[in-house]
């Protein structure tokens, strides 16, 4: 038996990097998904590959999450499947990495604020009712960036700054409710990392040296077993908490 046997949980952006590192993690445990995001091939593929090696339902919703209508949808969907909602996991942002804060347009702060700002307000919301049903728990995702101010990184650094407060928030209103709500911030090896990592080496020379361990996590075997920690009943009590994984067994709570 898997920890999250027979619960539901929808993850944005599941179809890839860090998201369907979670997913995995999440199969691994029981739990049948609800993959978002904006390309439909990356999650049929996400749930074929699922489906097959865990034994566990995947409903894959194309969304854009900086859309209202969009994630009502997803949630409506999510219900009409699978009856209810436990744990709700937004990890799904776009942003202009690398943009010096003097050159950002209006357009690149919308593009970071309404992919992940926005989605997660607008996922939230709309997941509370079932959530409060469930005594569920909400995993969001933050960053280092906005922690530490990284170069070139405001319009997302604001964004997930946006995310941890909004989060604070949630963690006491919906305390009473039994849910919980806790924040992630994740430094992972991922595709795009790796993308960052040729575009930028001097600075992703700098950021390993500031890691103890000197490599990144994982998204399935680091961050997807502490959120997969989170939404357990082993976590019931924890609320209101930022997390930061780098390098594998780097937890900073």
């Amino acid at each position: 038996m898997g920890k999250l046997d027979g619960k539901t949980a929808i993850i944005t952006g599941g179809g890839k990097g860090i998201g369907f590192g979670l997913a995995r993690a999440f199969a691994k445990e029981g739990a049948n998904l609800v993959l978002t995001g904006r390309t439909e091939s990356r999650l049929l593929n996400a749930k074929e590959v699922l489906e097959k090696e865990f034994k566990i339902e995947v409903l894959p919703v194309t969304a854009d999450g900086g859309n209202e209508e969009a994630v009502a949808t997803v949630v409506k969907k999510a219900v009409e499947k699978f009856g209810h909602i436990d744990t709700l996991v937004n990890n799904a942002q776009v942003s202009k990495s690398g943009v010096m804060l003097a050159d950002h347009t209006k357009e690149d702060f919308d593009l970071a604020v309404y992919s992940g700002l926005y989605a997660v307000f607008f996922y939230m919301r709309a997941c509370y009712p079932y959530l409060k049903e469930s005594k569920g728990s909400v995993i969001n995702f933050a960053s280092g960036a906005g922690l530490f101010g990284k170069l070139g990184q405001s319009s997302y650094a604001a964004a997930k700054e946006g995310i941890r407060g909004l989060s604070r928030v949630a963690a006491a209103e919906w305390g009473p409710d039994g849910i919980n709500v806790n924040v992630i911030c994740p430094l992972a090896m991922t595709e795009s990392l790796e993308q960052w990592k040729q575009a930028y080496p001097d600075l992703y020379d700098k950021t390993i040296q500031g890691i103890p361990l000197g490599h990144f996590a994982d998204p399935e075997n680091d961050i997807g077993k502490v959120c997969v920690f989170l939404a357990s009943e082993d976590a019931s009590y924890i609320t209101g908490e930022t997390i930061t994984l780098q390098g594998g067994s780097g937890l900073r709570p």
